[in-house]
């Protein structure tokens, strides 16, 4: 059975109108679903939605509702919220176009991938693609869906285009109020130029399937073990957790070293292939210190 899009409309750029269709492009992965049990009884814990006073209630009889003052709502129904009127419920207007590089990471939220609607929209659809791959852009603009307004980009992707839901910006931390302790002082040369060479002896390219949720499967090893043991209680690792703190610099070297899997100093063989380029302006002052005399 084909997927059902989660969005229909038009992508809007200037005059040009290109009718889309967008699906979601992840899905839920591995996951342990836990219920709430009552312990003595063994009986699953149920919710019920009550009203005080009255007790339990249908779902039928429930409205959402906004409170503008202490215990006085105004109460809408979906069909009302469903038809707020918004352009962006059917079209998504790309008002701008920047760099990827532009936009931080931290504000990409959720990917859809965007096809044709028909064969009809398939002909401005490709212009659109390969327009934006030949500048290296991306489309930015907003669009209503599932009770939302969000700023998406658009870009290419194989043949078709990916559009990325964006956090606005009050959704976002400053990252400076976690990182102000951290100081302004620079890295040692030699520490430095290990970490860059164990970084480019691990560097390759990146390959989804090389990954699996190891903890998913442990928490079933575990359930299996405990299914064995009749439900005794089984605990597979009693020592507390504990946050390693940073070590010293000696430390550190000697750790970067045996990563590399090299007790040698490739920082040291480095800068004897030629000087270091802090010694000249000291060779300099002394040249001119001869010429005075």
């Amino acid at each position: 059975m084909a997927a059902r899009p989660t969005w229909r409309g038009v992508i809007k750029l200037a005059l040009v109108s290109i009718p889309v269709e967008i699906y979601p492009a992840t899905k839920a992965g591995k996951s342990i679903a836990f219920h709430q049990v009552h312990e003595p009884s063994g009986q699953r814990v149920r919710y019920e939605k009550v009203v005080p006073g009255i007790g339990p209630v249908d779902r039928d009889e429930i409205l959402k509702g906004y409170e503008v003052s202490k215990g006085e709502y105004v109460l809408l129904d979906p069909e009302e919220i469903e038809k707020v009127k918004l352009e962006s419920r059917k079209t998504l207007e790309l008002t701008q176009f920047v760099e990827l590089s532009d936009i931080d990471p931290i504000y990409f939220d959720k990917p859809y991938y965007v096809a044709p609607a028909d064969d009809l929209a398939e002909e401005a659809f490709v212009v659109m693609r390969d327009a934006l791959k030949k500048t290296k852009k991306v489309g930015i603009g907003q669009l209503a869906m599932r009770g939302q307004e969000y700023v998406v980009s658009l870009k290419p992707c194989g043949r078709g285009m990916v559009l990325e839901t964006l956090r606005y910006a009050d959704e976002v931390h400053r990252a400076a109020s976690y990182f102000r302790d951290i100081g302004d002082a620079k890295p040692d040369p030699d520490l430095l130029d290990l970490a860059e060479t164990l970084i480019e002896k691990k560097t390759s390219e990146f390959d989804a399937k090389e990954f699996e949720n190891r903890y998913i499967d442990a928490l079933k090893k575990l359930i299996a073990e405990k299914q064995k043991k009749k439900g005794k209680r089984v605990i597979q690792d009693d020592e507390p957790d504990r946050i390693p703190k940073g070590s010293n610099v000696v430390d550190l070297m000697a750790a970067l070293k045996k990563s590399l899997g090299d007790d040698k100093k490739p920082a040291a063989r480095r800068s004897s292939a030629k000087p270091a380029p802090r010694r000249a302006p000291a060779k300099k002052a002394a040249t001119r210190a001869r010429k005075r005399a």
